[in-house]
């Protein structure tokens, strides 16, 4: 049996319920992951965020040059900084960062970037060079090493596909589309011997992780309700239950979830303000649900896309491009902005020169808010200063 592929069939539910043969629920239980009280959360952006119309360099003319027909007027955006400011429809994050609780970090990206949707995003989930291709995720890496006892809920994927940053070695995070319906059923038990099967044995322990994995979010869901009404989006109900979780004393340390519609070739300008419409209600509400909570301090929020847009528009849109912002919210982040503003008169041949790797940024997280060597899992770039 191809143990990757059987991973993937086992661990993805997207909701309804799954029967098992009671066979499987023989194998024994784990306890859960208590590593102090910190957690992120990732939202990643699917399609490639336009980080020149997001986070904003107002006062830059060549903004307005190359981008005749889509770039925003100084008059519409909100909460300038030092020449930057967000696009109208991010109200709510500048709002978070005049509280102090978000971070932009400008100019993200990686050497040799690639324009590829799926290996730029292959790039960020494992954090590998551009020209090397490994099968685990840096997240599951990390969890094979933090999760010394297998723990299928260490890493909380909130999705209808599996998502490769959680891939390790070991079962340590479950994909599910709709918690509450996470609920497995079985007859009653019944007494199994085991056998020196090592592929039988593994079978059983993915069953395990599928038991286990849904009476955990059960019992988190019943000690849990939503402090705020959130939107009605896909990505505030996604974003609902993982607070729901958080409160709940899951003790993930990963969870993860994602929007797409950032593929903005055509039609940029609505397309795009719905786009982040939907991102600005969704992470306030959840960081409004956060701090109601007195949990914001525990909770760090990374929102990232695999590449941002060219720099001259398409006449309608953009193409896809290399370095972009990303957003840490929570977590007692500094609340600042680092790196340069975009230099648009030093492009890479009509692209932005990342100046932030973000595997520098992942080291912060690692270190700051996991408690953990990030060499260990293969990062060799110094974490972020001034991040925390």
């Amino acid at each position: 049996m191809n143990r990757r592929n059987f991973l993937t069939l086992t661990g993805t539910f997207t909701g309804g319920m799954l029967l098992l043969p009671d066979f499987l629920h023989a194998y024994g239980t784990q306890s859960n992951l208590v590593v102090g009280e910190q957690c992120v959360v990732f939202v990643q952006l699917n399609g490639g965020n336009d980080g020149l119309n997001t986070f904003i360099p107002y006062e830059n003319p060549l903004y307005y040059d190359y981008r005749t027909k889509i770039a925003l007027s100084k008059d519409v955006v909100v909460s300038k900084n030092s020449g930057m400011a967000f696009h109208p429809a991010l109200k709510d994050f500048a709002q978070m960062q005049q509280n102090g609780d978000l971070t932009v970090i400008q100019n993200v990206g990686y050497p040799e970037p690639i324009r590829s949707h799926f290996r730029s995003q292959e790039i960020w989930q494992t954090a590998t060079d551009s020209n090397k291709y490994i099968n685990e995720g840096w997240l599951g890496r990390y969890l094979d090493l933090q999760c010394h006892d297998h723990n299928p809920t260490a890493g909380i994927n909130i999705d209808s596909i599996d998502n490769l940053a959680l891939k390790g070695i070991e079962p340590n995070s479950i994909t599910v589309k709709d918690p509450n319906k996470f609920k497995i059923k079985s007859d009653k038990e019944e007494n199994v011997t085991l056998s020196e099967n090592p592929q039988l044995d593994f079978v059983r322990k993915i069953a395990n992780s599928v038991t286990e994995g849904s009476d955990e979010i059960q019992k988190a869901l019943a000690k849990s309700k939503a402090e705020i009404s959130y939107p009605k989006t896909g990505l505030s109900k996604n974003l609902e239950w993982i607070a729901r979780l958080i409160k709940g004393n899951l003790n993930s340390k990963v969870y993860y979830t994602s929007l797409g519609g950032f593929d903005t070739h055509d039609n940029q300008l609505a397309i795009h303000e719905r786009k982040l419409t939907e991102l600005n209600d969704a992470l306030f509400s959840f960081y409004q649900d956060l701090k109601q909570s007195k949990m914001l301090q525990n909770v760090t929020v990374v929102v990232f896309s695999e590449f941002g847009r060219r720099v001259k528009d398409n006449g309608n849109g953009t193409d896809h491009g290399t370095a972009a912002p990303m957003f840490i919210i929570g977590g007692n982040n500094k609340g600042t902005i680092l790196g340069n503003n975009p230099d648009l008169s030093n492009l890479d041949n009509g692209d932005l020169k990342y100046e932030i790797d973000f595997r520098s940024v992942y080291a912060s997280l690692l270190k700051e808010k996991l408690d953990f060597d990030y060499s260990k899992i293969g990062i060799k770039n110094r974490a972020v200063s001034g991040l925390f």
